[in-house]
């Protein structure tokens, strides 16, 4: 949530002709990612939690390519958002290798 925190801050620096557009895009993109965390942890199964880290992911991926246009677009200063988006993209992987990893040993547990 941080990330979006973020986002919506540095958005704020944008042209108001892009409130509508870009804006309103990166806006949506980072506000996916939580939201999918979110509602992957409530499913109650490993398989579906992994399936919405991999849509976070992806959300994660589209942020990242918006920031990079914004950036060259805008002429904004973009290093520390591109940094957190970093730095969650590890951390959302560090957690889809430990889920795949304890379904691997449950399933080696259940033969």
């Amino acid at each position: 949530m941080q990330l979006v925190k973020a986002v919506y801050e540095w958005t704020t620096g944008f042209p108001k002709e892009e409130m509508y557009g870009l804006t309103a895009q990166m806006r949506r993109a980072a506000l996916s990612i939580p939201c999918n965390i979110a509602e992957g942890a409530a499913r109650g199964s490993r398989k579906e939690f992994l399936q919405f880290l991999h849509i976070s992911l992806g959300s994660l991926a589209e942020l990242e390519t918006q920031v990079f246009l914004a950036e060259d677009l805008f002429q904004l200063e973009a290093e520390p958002l591109k940094t957190q988006i970093e730095g969650l993209r590890r951390k959302l992987l560090a957690l889809m290798k430990t889920l795949k990893a304890a379904g691997a040993a449950q399933g080696r547990e259940h033969r």
